[in-house]
């Protein structure tokens, strides 16, 4: 909270500085300035802001409050509720007395409108209130936000979409005008042309450079898909780049990928909701193939898992420990040489990604539907190549309605199919009628990856099977089993394949962040552009 209200601060203050310069009060300043909020972490500049206009510049309340409502603008990141933010009263009140009395009577205007708008209905204003009761009151830093702010945005359609019918319903039927989409995006400058130097030579000689600032000029890349010389040069420059990803993991690993084999990727932070299990479920599956000798049509995959996660997630970090144990045992058995190779990639970084990105042949973007605000690496892979398996959650959905069906690996259930699912999930019941699963579970409940350390992955196998599932990893194990299925009937057919990978990077114009600030700046900043 201190950091955030430094940084806050200081930013607001150096730009009432500059504004004074020139400016004998601050008539016109909601017309020359606008304040993006990014999440929730910043959204104390609403109070500060009022703070300086009426502490430091001698304007009224009214004064202030208009000038702060138009010039905030807020863009949520996440449906994830542990990750709204809320800050002690006691805490507030002890590090930012004055700023916690202006909350107070932001709200206390605030639940006055909300009540008169919904006479009795003392429900909503208590749901609504930035300041939630109890017995340790807490202030809702994503209710100051909207409140605040005279734009919300999601960042996927999906997002957004499920911002207004769940996580701020009520905040939508007041503002319904408030809130709008902005679709994230990737600048094509780091991930294609800085980071993937044989794609940016291969597809300049055949388009000129001008999608280096118009990433839409790609969509010339896609008749190119049904040329052979372009493919076989295609083909030559992802070799190229899965040698360049190969040479990494070696580094980092000390693991052999051979670059024939499917590039099978899932790197973003560790968390349940985005379901690392799924692809380390999978690694167990064809692991027991292996060794039960059921290899016919069989397609060589190398696996490899990174992220980091966060200091004090007790269960991310045993998913951690799981992805390296199972990687070990998986690697060290003669069997299985070079069928199926996993790595868990340690110190998952930016530099990493900008290999990892060009050398990947399958993104995996399997989060359970309805908690992935959006997702960027999607993206990153999507226009280096990579062909996606996925769920229809973020800007997945976005991905596929772009390349097509035909391009994409698409598995389980919608965010409302997941809902109605879960109250009937029983993961027993599917284990107990799934050879395949229950084949891969008893492995785990024997030791088989863990016989030195008896009972460590006994949360992860509670939390699948005893607790309910309740990220439906379990649930969707038999889709994406299927899907995977798709995947090495496509890999079979490399024409196919390489024709895919085309497709994915001639339709990814759209995931440019060029696209994504026109639309923050049509609709809401209104600055005038400069040329690139």
């Amino acid at each position: 909270l201190r950091q955030q209200y430094f940084l806050a601060s200081a930013s607001l203050q150096d730009v009432l500085r500059r504004w004074n310069k020139h400016h004998e009060d601050f008539t016109a300043f909601s017309e020359k300035n606008c304040f993006q909020l990014n999440d929730t972490h910043p959204t104390i500049a609403i109070a500060e802001l009022m703070r300086l206009l009426m502490d430091r510049h001698g304007l009224g309340w009214d004064a202030a409050w208009d000038i702060t409502t138009r010039t905030m603008a807020y863009t949520n990141h996440t449906l994830l509720p542990e990750a709204l933010e809320k800050w002690s009263v006691a805490l507030f009140g002890q590090l930012l007395p004055r700023l916690l009395e202006i909350i107070n009577e932001i709200n206390a205007r605030f639940t006055r409108q909300v009540a008169n708008r919904w006479p009795g209905d003392t429900d909503r204003v208590a749901r609504m209130s930035i300041i939630e009761e109890g017995p340790d009151p807490q202030v809702r830093m994503a209710h100051l936000a909207v409140v605040g702010s005279f734009s919300v945005n999601g960042v996927a359609a999906l997002h957004t979409k499920l911002l207004q019918k769940g996580l701020m319903r009520d905040f939508y039927e007041l503002w319904p005008e408030k809130f709008n989409n902005k679709t994230n995006g990737v600048t094509q400058r780091r991930w294609l042309a800085g980071c993937n130097p044989s794609f940016r030579q291969l597809v300049s000689e055949r388009i000129g450079e001008g999608w280096i600032t118009d990433l839409d000029q790609l969509q010339q890349l896609a008749p190119l898909a049904d040329d052979a010389d372009f493919r076989q040069r295609w083909t030559a420059m992802r070799h190229e780049n899965k040698q360049r990803l190969a040479d990494l993991v070696w580094a980092d690993c000390g693991v052999t990928f051979p670059i024939s084999s499917l590039f099978d990727v899932q790197v973003k932070r560790i968390h349940e909701y985005k379901r690392q299990l799924l692809p380390i479920l999978h690694a167990i599956h064809l692991y027991d193939r292996i060794k039960r000798g059921d290899t016919a049509d069989w397609v060589d995959r190398c696996i490899l898992i990174g992220g980091k996660a966060a200091p004090g997630y007790a269960m991310a970090k045993q998913i951690i420990k799981l992805a390296c144990n199972v990687a070990e045992v998986i690697n060290e058995d003669a069997d299985v040489g070079d069928r199926l190779k996993m790595v868990y990639l340690p110190n998952y970084r930016v530099t990493a990604m900008e290999t990892i990105c060009a050398g990947t042949d399958l993104s995996e973007q399997v989060s359970t539907a309805g908690k992935e605000a959006s997702g960027t690496g999607n993206m990153k892979f999507m226009m280096n190549g990579a062909l996606t398996i996925g769920t229809l959650d973020g800007a997945n959905i976005e991905i596929r309605e772009e390349v097509g069906d035909e391009h994409f690996f698409l598995f389980g259930l919608t965010a409302e199919e997941i809902e109605a699912q879960r109250r009937l999930h029983k993961p027993q019941a599917l284990i107990d009628t799934d050879d395949d699963l229950a084949r891969v579970v008893r492995l785990l409940q024997v030791g088989h990856f863990n016989p030195c350390e008896p009972g460590i992955f006994d949360d992860i196998l509670n939390s699948l099977v005893d607790w309910g599932d309740y990220w439906m990893v379990l649930a969707a194990f038999r889709a994406y089993l299927d899907a995977q299925r798709q995947v090495e009937a496509h890999w079979r057919d490399q024409t196919a394949w390489e024709r895919s990978s085309i497709m994915n990077a001639a339709k990814s114009g759209k995931f440019s962040t060029d696209r994504t600030m026109r639309q923050y700046n049509q609709d809401i900043w209104q600055l005038e552009a400069v040329a690139p």
